[in-house]
């Protein structure tokens, strides 16, 4: 029974809501219509022009206009509220009815709902000179005295006045609260820029990692095993090919499940942090692989962790690339200090290109290289030289935060 009733009640709430002026409008009138049927009429006697004993049926007259009004008066919120006074001001010299005042006070409140700031202003303006009006009428039209004119625009003042007040905290605190759920939904946008931007650069931390950890070592044992199809064989070099291919096979795999682990588990190092001091295997690796290296690193000042591993991201991506592009190459691996900071210079000359038919580089390793140089304040550049080519960079010593 009682969801019954519960249904029956938010029905009836929706049905109002939906119809609310028709509702109110219907409501005044029947309630004018009472009031006549009572003979209650004649409330504002002392300002009254026309004779007493009048009926209090003739209280319609005034009262079903202003009806009308509330149909309008949130589509002409402030033209309402003036045909609303002139109606009340007509009847308070007539009949003196409660209808047209309900109505006003009802018009009132929606206009100082809707109203904005300065509107509100005026509006009160507006209510204070009407409660002097009354006020002075009660004296010069009805010869009240002073106290019981006083008293009539006190209760005039009273009710339009808590009417008006009402209305305004109304609105203000649908605006506060309109406020809130603005910066809530602002602060869950911001909130889900920020989640999307962590996304972001935890994917470009991963597709960093594997292209400079993973993808060499993989694409490296392609370039051996495409090298040792591509010439005669022979067991010596043919073994030696399946021991670089072991060897870059084993250092992916050892790469994917640190990878894989800090997936998982959320925490940890996605691989070994680069040194300096990794610089010689890298070199070591890149002759194994056929290049001809000559390899100058003096003794360097403390380098920053940020710089240390640019250098040797830097040199091993290079050397990666001389591998596959030209194999076979001299390289110059020059590493220096100045004034200005570390330099950095592969320069590579001759060569073949032993890139795998199925392989399509995508230029990703030198972009990745620019982006970490230019974070830490610091130039790079990679093209052309004569009889090669050369990738440089220089790295100011402190960087930028």
């Amino acid at each position: 029974m009682n969801d019954m009733e519960q249904a029956t009640g938010e029905r009836i709430r929706s049905w109002y809501r939906t119809h609310r002026p028709a509702a109110d409008a219907l409501l005044i009138a029947l309630f004018t219509v009472l009031g006549a049927t009572l003979g209650f009429g004649g409330i504002w006697g002392m300002f009254s022009l026309v004779p007493t004993g009048t009926s209090a049926w003739w209280t319609l007259a005034t009262a079903l206009p202003a009806c009308a009004l509330v149909l309008a008066k949130r589509r002409f919120p402030m033209a309402s509220l003036v045909a609303a006074a002139v109606i009340f001001a007509i009847d308070l010299l007539t009949f003196g009815g409660l209808g047209p005042l309900v109505v006003l006070l009802d018009v009132l409140w929606t206009a100082a709902f809707l109203a904005s700031p300065r509107a509100r202003v005026r509006l009160l303006g507006a209510i204070a000179v009407s409660v002097v009006a009354l006020f002075v009428a009660a004296v010069v039209v009805s010869r009240a005295s002073l106290p019981a004119a006083f008293l009539v625009a006190v209760q005039f003042g009273a009710f339009v006045g808590t009417d008006y007040w009402w209305a305004v905290a109304v609105s203000q605190a649908n605006e506060l609260a309109e406020l809130h759920r603005q910066r809530a939904d602002d602060a869950a946008a911001v909130a889900a820029r920020d989640r999307a931007e962590a996304v972001r650069r935890e994917r470009e931390t991963m597709a960093k990692e594997l292209h400079d950890v993973v993808a060499g070592h993989v694409l490296a044992m392609a370039i051996r095993a495409e090298a040792a199809l591509s010439t005669t064989p022979d067991e010596a070099s043919d073994r030696e090919a399946l021991q670089a291919v072991r060897g870059a096979g084993l250092d992916a795999h050892a790469a994917l499940r640190s990878l894989i682990s800090v997936l998982r588990r959320g925490d940890g190092e996605l691989s070994p942090t680069p040194r300096l001091a990794d610089l010689q295997g890298v070199v070591e690796d890149a002759e194994r692989a056929g290049l001809g290296i000559r390899f100058s690193m003096p003794d360097l000042s403390p380098l920053s962790d940020p710089v240390e591993q640019a250098v040797v991201r830097i040199v091993r991506e290079a050397l990666a690339n001389c591998i596959r592009h030209a194999s076979g190459a001299e390289v110059d691996v020059v590493i220096a200090e100045d004034e200005r900071g570390i330099g950095v210079a592969v320069r590579s000359r001759g060569g073949a290109s032993l890139v795998v038919a199925d392989y399509a580089g995508g230029g990703w390793g030198l972009a990745m290289l620019r982006e970490r140089v230019d974070a830490l304040g610091g130039e790079f550049s990679a093209g052309p030289s004569p009889g090669g080519w050369t990738v440089q960079a220089r790295i100011p010593m402190t960087v930028r935060a």
